[in-house]
């Protein structure tokens, strides 16, 4: 289940980078929106170097994964 949709359609890094940020918007209050935008935006400085499609397509999986998990978390919460 994804968070958003479209995730099925994120492909390539800067279609995940805009999807992550969207899912940013969805958390509960401004404080958590930033910090979550902030691991994004590190997240993505980190990884700036990776050239192996296979690599590339195995992180923009498990981001998709972490941001489902992390929106559950904080509806449940709600």
């Amino acid at each position: 289940m994804a968070p958003l949709p479209g995730a099925e359609l994120v492909q390539r890094p800067l279609q995940l980078y805009r999807y992550l940020l969207r899912c940013c918007r969805q958390l509960p209050t401004k404080g958590i929106q930033e910090h979550y935008k902030h691991a994004v935006r590190q997240s993505f400085r980190v990884h700036s170097d990776e050239d192996s499609p296979e690599r590339i397509q195995q992180i923009i999986k498990r981001a998709i994964e972490d941001a489902d998990w992390i929106l559950n978390k904080y509806k449940k919460e709600n």
